[in-house]
């Protein structure tokens, strides 16, 4: 009989673990917003450096949804690699 209860409690906690991850998603969500809104922003205060701000608006977009795939793949590993 403890051994169910082993078991449920540590499905209990990979579930727990594997939700927390996914705030990493939530995190690049964000980021990537706040990384467009603050590009468009200075576009329009200095529109001459818009191939600039551009490209690394891009550089920061990509860093930031690498982190929201990591943390994907985290939930991911958690659910279906660690052993109950």
């Amino acid at each position: 009989m403890e051994t169910t209860t082993i078991d449920a409690t540590v499905l209990l906690g990979k579930y727990i673990g594997a939700g927390l991850s996914t705030f990493g998603m939530l995190g690049a969500a964000i980021g990537v917003g706040l990384i467009f809104a603050a590009a468009l922003n200075g576009i329009a205060r200095n529109p001459a450096k818009e191939g600039a701000i551009k490209g690394l608006a891009m550089l920061g977009m990509a860093l930031a949804e690498f982190m929201g795939l990591l943390a994907f793949v985290v939930a991911i590993l958690i659910l279906y690699v660690v052993k109950s």
